[in-house]
């Protein structure tokens, strides 16, 4: 087992467990916490990443609050019955932090509840914090935050989200024909989360007016259905629009 550590500690290395059903999130805090050295394991759902805390025994635990399957809450209520990983501070993200979701995940036992899309500063601050020491130095600090890394950052996780985006609008085409909800709920929810890490607010708002409509009656339907297609409409212009960016740099 790896010992706990602080970044700049060259002998051990801190651990830390990121659980979020969008791969675009964890890519980019993925990239974020290798860069200052830390060891970073990932999970796509909570039970996985109860599954993982037991095993990994990290010293932070990032969680994302609304996943399709087993979702932020519940990994929050059974982590504080398990003995072994019940002290493992958590830091909660959500793309919704009204008072009642952040309320809802402190008493789940969340130590703090952060909005997306993240910001660097906050996620150090938030980190400091929790574990009550100062994991990143000056010298670190430094190379965070410029305006080429951000659009780098933001390019490369466009990449990542587009490599699905196919599937996504097809899996909504699907759940629309079947008036499958959860499905078209789902593949929202995937939308939601990754749209705002992208800079794509626009397709967040679809997004997020999908996964809070309960549709139960033809009018509700009429309502997804128009903004279903409003999202595949904004999927297909974002592809148009990189595969420009990609001929404009080879030209």
């Amino acid at each position: 087992m790896v010992d706990s550590v602080l970044p700049g500690d060259s002998k051990r290395r801190f651990k830390i467990l990121l659980v979020d059903d969008s791969d675009v999130v964890l890519h980019a805090l993925k990239n974020f916490f290798e860069d200052f050295n830390f060891t970073v394991v990932t999970c796509a759902d909570g039970l996985e990443g109860l599954k993982t805390a037991v095993e990994l025994k990290p010293n932070i635990i990032i969680l994302d609050l609304m996943m399709p399957n087993f979702d932020g809450i519940k990994m929050l209520q059974v982590k504080k019955v398990l003995v072994e990983i019940k002290d493992i501070p958590v830091i909660v993200i959500s793309a919704n932090t009204d008072k009642r979701n952040v309320l809802a995940a402190i008493e789940a036992g969340a130590d703090r509840v952060i909005s997306k899309p993240l910001n660097k500063e906050t996620i150090i601050r938030c980190v400091n914090e929790v574990l009550g020491e100062k994991l990143f130095d000056k010298e670190q600090k430094t190379k965070i935050i410029s305006a080429l890394d951000q659009a780098e950052m933001v390019a490369e996780l466009t990449k990542i989200f587009l490599q699905t985006s196919q599937h996504k609008k097809e899996q909504l085409l699907l759940g629309l024909q079947k008036r499958d909800y959860k499905l078209v709920q789902t593949i929202a929810h995937e939308i939601k989360g990754a749209g705002g890490t992208i800079g794509q607010h626009h397709l967040s708002k679809i997004a997020s007016e999908i996964e809070r409509k309960d549709a139960f009656t033809n009018t509700d339907w009429m309502f997804v259905q128009l903004k279903c297609e409003q999202l595949v409409q904004g999927l297909n212009k974002l592809e148009e629009e990189y595969q420009l960016s990609l001929n404009g740099k080879i030209n």
